[in-house]
């Protein structure tokens, strides 16, 4: 296990890898506290799951600088379970969905993430860059005025930092000068220990105590499902933004079981389901985290700030950490986003801002299946045209045409005909037709059927076989020429014998 850790390793980055997962450690103790709150669940479980969801996925995962932990996303969606039957069904449900996202990444299904388009990624990302900013200013409620120039001096700390030295992360050196500045001047603001007490002992193993039948199965299974599902949107697309920030390629289905294992485990050491955090991966990253150790390092600090250094982590002013997010908000927004709206079509631009706007309002479940779905309709209105020429071979009408005929080609298609005016001898070529599903097959068979009753002689060129097996009407009308087409339908059997 450590060989893999530290495999391809040198003392640099081991440095680098240490010291950013230590900000991150201190970036994630506010943000999963916050989520356990919201789920009604003690503080101490949500920073469990980012030890044990942490330290298997850095592990395991299939992108090195991952930072998994306890989501909001994940939060709002047990809140109810956890308050209508309790949090022993809870523990149950994150190990179900763990079980999920395994089998999952075992039949390599976590490949389909790669069909999100683009403009949905970009407002996926934007979306989440100003829900970690907006969330920040409920840490402003109740705050003295210093709040504000600490929250300053710690942002003109991370951006000016670098250009002096890369040897500590400017996030660390904003932590420990600010948490001084405070601690020395006894600055009157709001610290960690003042959100929760956050001391604990090591998680130990639970089995739930919820009775494991059918009718506990019956109540969780949709609740598991979710988690999965969102659990792994959220942690794949995450990736997606990594892999363009560093360049390297990570393995979607091999992430898919680490998360398994990762949630499949905190279910049974008394923690909630998390996922991989966009913003802490970010820290992580821009604090020069590049490898496994950066994320082992994190949630192990994490523990270690429940067991042995609750004191000492409970005195890090919130204004640090909220500087630390608002840094973290403007490097995960996509700026060059917004020069892309002017020259991208429209449908994409639409996509792009409505994603962004589900993302901020609703989650990012919403947004994300929203997005793909408006853009594969966009693409099938793009594609919804089958287009044809005519010409004269002496008394017979060839029609010739192009392109899918599928449902939302199927309307154009059957209105390209004149049956009326058309010739007593028709022909209707397909060379350059791919027939994609039933309704295309019907649609056909439509067109037959109204030649057949004007009394006109039809013949139909170049299907697949397949396709003429499934023509009802058509298919004896179909020749078989020595350049026909192979190739498969999708279809509805139910559809077709309708």
């Amino acid at each position: 296990m450590f060989s893999k850790i530290l495999q391809n390793y040198n003392a640099k980055s081991v440095k680098n890898d240490i010291l950013a997962g230590m900000v991150t450690s201190v970036a994630l103790v506010p943000e999963v506290v916050g989520f356990a709150l919201i789920a009604g669940l003690s503080p101490v479980v949500g920073l469990y799951t980012a030890f044990i969801l942490g330290l298997i996925a850095a592990i395991f995962g299939g992108k090195p600088g991952l930072i998994s932990a306890a989501a909001g996303s994940i939060a709002v969606v047990v809140v109810s379970l956890v308050k209508n039957y309790g949090v022993e069904y809870l523990f149950w449900a994150v190990v179900l969905a763990g079980i999920i996202q395994i089998l999952i990444g075992v039949f390599k299904l976590a490949k389909f993430i790669r069909l999100v388009p683009m403009p949905v990624v970009y407002g996926f990302v934007n979306g989440l860059a100003i829900v970690i900013a907006t969330s920040q200013f409920e840490f402003f409620k109740g705050e003295t005025f210093w709040v504000y120039p600490l929250v300053a001096l710690t942002m003109a700390i991370i951006y000016f930092a670098p250009k002096f030295t890369k040897a500590i992360p400017g996030g660390l050196i904003a932590i420990i000068f600010v948490t001084l500045l405070v601690v020395i001047f006894h600055i009157p603001v709001k610290n960690v220990g003042d959100l929760a007490d956050i001391k604990g002992s090591f998680p130990h193993f639970h089995i739930p105590l919820a009775p494991l039948n059918f009718e506990t199965l019956k109540i969780i299974l949709p609740y598991s499902v979710i988690i999965a599902l969102v659990g792994l949107i959220e942690t794949l697309l995450t990736m997606e933004v990594l892999e363009e920030m560093d360049n390297e390629r990570g393995n979607g289905n091999k992430e898919a079981i680490a998360q398994g294992l990762g949630n499949t485990a905190c279910g049974f050491f008394g923690a909630t389901a998390g996922c991989a955090m966009i913003g802490q991966t970010i820290v992580n990253h821009t604090s020069g985290g590049r490898g496994r150790l950066s994320g082992v390092t994190a949630a192990i600090m994490v523990i270690l700030y429940v067991v042995f250094l609750s004191k000492l982590i409970s005195i890090v002013p919130l204004a640090v950490l909220i500087g630390i997010m608002f840094m973290v908000s403007i490097a995960t927004f996509e700026w060059a986003s917004i020069d892309k709206l002017k020259r991208m079509p429209k449908e994409d631009a639409f996509v792009l801002i409505f994603t962004t706007i589900v993302t901020i309002f609703t989650d990012l479940a919403i947004a994300v299946i929203s997005g793909v779905i408006i853009s594969a309709l966009v693409f099938a209105w793009k594609h919804a045209k089958v287009t044809y020429k005519t010409k004269m071979e002496g008394d017979k009408k060839i029609y010739i045409f192009e392109g899918p005929l599928f449902f939302g080609s199927s309307r154009s298609f059957i209105e390209s005909f004149d049956v009326k005016n058309d010739p007593n001898e028709v022909v209707m070529d397909f060379k350059n037709v791919r027939v994609m599903d039933s309704s295309g097959v019907e649609a056909i068979d439509k067109i037959t059927k109204k030649y057949l009753e004007t009394g006109k002689k039809l013949t139909i060129r170049h299907l697949s076989n397949e396709c003429k097996k499934l023509l009802e009407i058509a298919g004896p009308y179909c020749t078989y020429e020595e350049d026909d087409p192979s190739y498969k339908i999708a279809i509805d059997p139910e559809k077709l014998k309708n």
